[in-house]
C-alpha cells in the first residue's frame, strides 16, 4: 500500500473534518425539532431547548398529533397521491424518455428540442393556474386527488435524465433482441427497464418526494378533503395552534410549539426510512442520465 505524504495526510483531515462539520449543521435541525417535540412546555416557550430534551421527556404533543382524525386523512391523502402520482408519472416518462432516445422517431429533433426549451421558459404562474382549473373544473371535476395526480405528471428535467441514460444503452443489446424477434414493449420492459434500474429509481425518488413535499398547487386547487399532509399542516398552524397561543395555551400540558414539531417530525418520517434503502442508486442514477457519451 502506497505511504500517503504530509500534504496529503493534511488534506484528507481538513476534508474530514469539514465534513463532519457540514454533516453536524445538517443534522442540527432534526435533533432540534425532535428535542423541542419532547421537552417540557415552559422551557420550549422560554426557547431554552436545544440539543437535549430540557425537563422530564413527554409524548403528549405526539399523542394529540395522533387524536387528530384530519391529520390522518392529511397523510392517506399524501400517500395516495405519490404512490399513484410516482406510478402514472414514471409510466409517462418512461415511455416519452425510451421515444426520444431513438435518432429513428419521426420529428425526434423537434420534440426533443421543445422538451429542453421547458427547462428555460415556462407561460407564468397565472396561465399554468388557469390551466390547472380549467382540467378541475372539467374532465376531473369531484376529483381533486387524481386532478392533482395527472396536473404533475410530467417533469421536463426527469424525462431527460431516463433518456440520456437509454441513450448509454449499447445499441447492440437492442439489435440482439430485434434479431430474435421482441417487440418494441418487449425491448422497452426486458432490456431497458432492467439495465436502467439505478437511473428509474432515482428519477422515481424524485417524483415521490415532488408529490409528498406538494403544497403551492395544492393548496390553490384542493379541496379541504383532499388535501396532502404539507398544506394540513400549515393550516393547522395558522388556524388552530394560533388560537391557542392567543388563548395562552389553555390548559395544555405542551406547547404549541411542540405540536408544531411533532407535525413535522411524524410528516418526514416515511421519508426517512425509504431514503437510506435507495440511496445506493442516486450516485449511479444522475451520473449516468446526466452525462452522454
Amino acid at each position: 500500500m502506497k505511504r500517503l505524504d504530509k500534504s496529503e495526510i493534511v488534506f484528507k483531515l481538513l476534508a474530514y473534518i469539514l465534513l463532519t462539520i457540514f454533516a453536524l449543521c445538517c443534522l442540527y435541525p432534526f435533533v432540534f425539532i425532535i428535542m423541542n417535540s419532547i421537552s417540557q412546555k415552559s422551557f420550549v416557550d422560554d426557547g431554552l431547548v436545544s440539543v437535549i430534551p430540557m425537563g422530564m421527556p413527554q409524548l403528549k404533543a405526539y399523542a394529540a398529533v395522533f387524536e387528530n382524525k384530519k391529520f390522518w386523512l392529511a397523510y392517506c391523502n399524501a400517500f395516495y397521491i405519490t404512490i399513484y402520482g410516482t406510478a402514472i408519472s414514471m409510466l409517462v416518462g418512461i415511455c416519452g424518455a425510451y421515444a426520444l432516445s431513438k435518432t429513428r422517431l419521426l420529428f425526434g429533433r423537434g420534440f426533443n428540442f421543445i422538451l429542453t426549451v421547458t427547462l428555460w421558459f415556462s407561460a407564468g404562474i397565472i396561465p399554468t393556474y388557469q390551466n390547472y382549473v380549467v382540467f378541475r373544473d372539467g374532465l376531473f371535476a369531484g376529483n381533486g386527488r387524481v386532478f392533482f395526480i395527472f396536473a404533475l405528471g410530467v417533469n421536463a428535467f426527469n424525462i431527460i435524465l431516463l433518456r440520456n441514460y437509454f441513450q448509454s444503452v449499447p445499441q447492440e443489446i437492442e439489435e440482439a433482441a430485434t434479431i430474435d424477434g421482441a417487440t418494441e414493449f418487449q425491448i422497452l420492459t426486458r432490456v431497458y427497464i432492467p439495465i436502467s434500474k439505478s437511473s428509474i429509481v432515482t428519477v422515481a425518488m424524485f417524483y415521490a418526494v415532488e408529490f409528498w413535499n406538494g403544497y403551492l398547487w395544492a393548496q390553490m386547487l384542493l379541496g379541504e378533503d383532499d388535501l396532502p399532509l404539507t398544506v394540513f399542516i400549515k393550516l393547522y398552524m395558522e388556524n388552530t395552534i394560533a388560537n391557542i397561543e392567543e388563548a395562552g395555551g389553555g390548559n395544555l400540558d405542551y406547547s404549541s410549539y411542540s405540536l408544531r414539531y411533532a407535525f413535522i417530525v411524524c410528516s418526514i418520517i416515511p421519508v426517512i426510512l425509504i431514503y437510506p434503502k435507495i440511496q445506493k442508486y442516486f450516485a449511479s442514477g444522475v451520473n449516468v442520465g446526466g452525462v452522454k457519451e
